[in-house]
């Protein structure tokens, strides 16, 4: 399958710099959408490499690529669900096992592992690419007309769950980003009310 995006530009090349309203459109009524909701189908193969590849076009200082993605669905996906499904039994804790849910009923989840490399770039600025790769992730799968949700619980944060995924020493689950057909339109939430939010700085 072709890809639906343009040929990568080539080390050094000049890109456009251009106004874009179309994205400012989106950007302005993008809503995630509830991962309950989402079905098949889910991105193909080729649809799925144009989304980690625009995943990959995060600020990322010191070009350090300090993020690596683990790519759930299917049978394995179903599995690895069972995994955490037996741990959160094992631990006697019905609340566990529910909030299982939103990873099981999304046809694919894209785990983002942030994965710090030592060195001058301070892990801290590290962390926050991690965090925009789920951000880019998120919103190349609601422009290619998918429903997608970033999420993380207990299973981003639980050592046991974790090592399932096969996060290594010194790593952690940026989040979870599950994608699949939107079988309703998501409504609009409450946004924050910015005027307590933002001044402007004066000596």
């Amino acid at each position: 399958m072709t890809s639906a995006l343009p040929p990568a530009p080539e080390f050094g090349a000049a890109l456009p710099f251009e106004a874009a309203p179309d994205v400012l459109r989106f950007l302005a009524l993008r809503r995630s959408t509830p991962a309950v909701t989402l079905a098949e189908p889910a991105p193909n193969g080729s649809q799925l490499a144009d989304l980690l590849r625009i995943a990959a076009r995060a600020p990322d200082h010191g070009k350090l690529a300090p993020w690596r993605f683990v790519i759930l669905e299917g049978a394995d996906k179903a599995a690895f669900a069972a995994r955490l499904d037996a741990l959160a039994q094992s631990r006697g804790d019905a609340t566990l096992a529910a909030k299982l849910a939103k990873l099981k009923i999304p046809p694919m989840a894209v785990a983002v592992i942030s994965s710090p490399r030592p060195g001058a770039i301070p892990e801290w600025e590290q962390i926050l690419s991690a965090g925009v790769v789920c951000t880019n992730l998120l919103y190349a799968a609601l422009a290619m007309g998918f429903g997608a949700n970033w999420i993380t619980d207990w299973y981003s944060y639980d050592a046991d769950a974790t090592a399932v995924l096969g996060v290594r020493e010194g790593e952690r689950v940026a989040g979870f980003v599950l994608i699949g057909t939107a079988r309703e339109a998501p409504l609009e939430r409450e946004r924050p009310d910015l005027d307590p939010l933002v001044r402007r700085w004066t000596p």
